[in-house]
């Protein structure tokens, strides 16, 4: 989870490998960015209520979101996940 100011800015820079199952949480996030990323990531911006506002399949290195103001925390995941858990904007999440 990504709660300090630092971590929330860092994210996933410098990770070199992310495999099915992992996921960063990033709190109080309503935009990201992947520059200087290695890899595409998959995102959902979530609400408090833990709603999928935005679903973002493979979203390339060197690119910036738009703000999703109801966004409460954004979920990075593995490249692929948003497709094989059949995600979609609307529904609720069950967070493990």
């Amino acid at each position: 989870m990504a709660a300090t100011l630092f971590r929330r800015a860092k994210g996933l820079l410098g990770t070199k490998d992310f495999r099915q199952g992992e996921a960063l949480v990033i709190t109080s996030c309503n935009s990201i960015h992947t520059f200087f990323m290695h890899f595409p990531i998959d995102v959902l911006f979530v609400d408090k209520a833990f709603r999928v506002i935005k679903a973002m399949p493979s979203l390339r290195p060197f690119r910036m979101t738009p703000l999703y103001f109801k966004a409460d925390f954004a979920l990075e995941l593995p490249v692929g996940t948003i497709e094989s858990s059949s995600t979609s904007e609307g529904d609720t999440l069950s967070l493990e």
